[in-house]
């Protein structure tokens, strides 16, 4: 009997210990979320819900995106995720990005490296810059609601998003085609979004590129982009 009980309470304590090793295995893998302009983690939280389900461990906070240039908010911001990160031990880092979000890791990346960076996913980035950036850089409520990374935006040659140098990581893209700024889009030349045309979201070096029937400032919680997410972050490439 005595041998019974000391074999069930084996078999207990290997259940247990086997949970311990499979929950600490999943924290082992980082995303560091980035939202866009304008914006805060909120409008992320659907992303954070999806991939803490799936086993990541995930950064996601606020940054003043329309009170700092791009410059500051990308070093500073970043470097919080990635302590965050370091501090609980990850061996890998990825990146899931919104509109400027992703600006920010192209211009950390351009100074700065990260060892275990794994995957980065970007959602509608203004890679190339956004024509409504040039057309309303010098109106006072787009520079009120904007702020000094409004007015980098631009797609001059000399605009921050175009004299960047290219990244040396995975990088897998997703825009969309649909917009529900129709005034806005008349601004811009072919297909878009509402903010960014899908041209301008491309990257010479990105791994793989999707467009959705999304608007922009939505995209990151459509179902189908969510995931889109989760696939690339596991695989590299998005299922198509």
């Amino acid at each position: 009997m005595l041998q019974v009980i000391l074999f069930l309470i084996f078999i207990s304590l290997s259940f247990i210990s086997i949970d311990h090793v499979n929950a600490r295995e999943d924290a082992k893998e980082c995303v560091i979320v980035l939202h866009g302009l304008g914006r805060t983690k909120y409008s992320m939280n659907k992303i954070e819900k999806i991939l803490k389900q799936d086993g990541y461990l995930v950064w996601n906070e606020t940054y003043p995106s329309t009170k700092q240039r791009i410059e500051y908010s990308s070093v500073h911001h970043i470097n919080k995720g990635l302590d965050f990160c370091q501090q609980n031990n990850t061996v890998k880092t990825n990146f899931v990005t919104h509109s400027l979000g992703g600006i920010l890791i192209r211009y950390y990346l351009q100074d700065n490296s990260i060892s275990n960076i794994s995957t980065i996913v970007m959602l509608s980035p203004p890679n190339k810059g956004s024509e409504l950036a040039d057309y309303l850089k010098d109106t006072k409520l787009y520079q009120w609601a904007t702020g000094p990374a409004g007015q980098q935006l631009g797609t001059t040659n000399n605009s921050l998003p175009n004299r960047m140098e290219e990244i040396n990581a995975p990088v897998g893209i997703i825009t969309g085609n649909r917009t529900y700024d129709p005034w806005f889009s008349t601004i811009i030349p072919g297909i878009d979004d509402g903010k960014v045309s899908v041209e301008r979201a491309r990257l010479d070096e990105m791994t793989d590129f999707l467009v959705v029937e999304s608007g922009h400032t939505f995209i990151m919680r459509n179902n189908s982009v969510l995931r889109q997410i989760k696939y690339f972050l596991r695989n590299g490439k998005f299922d198509k």
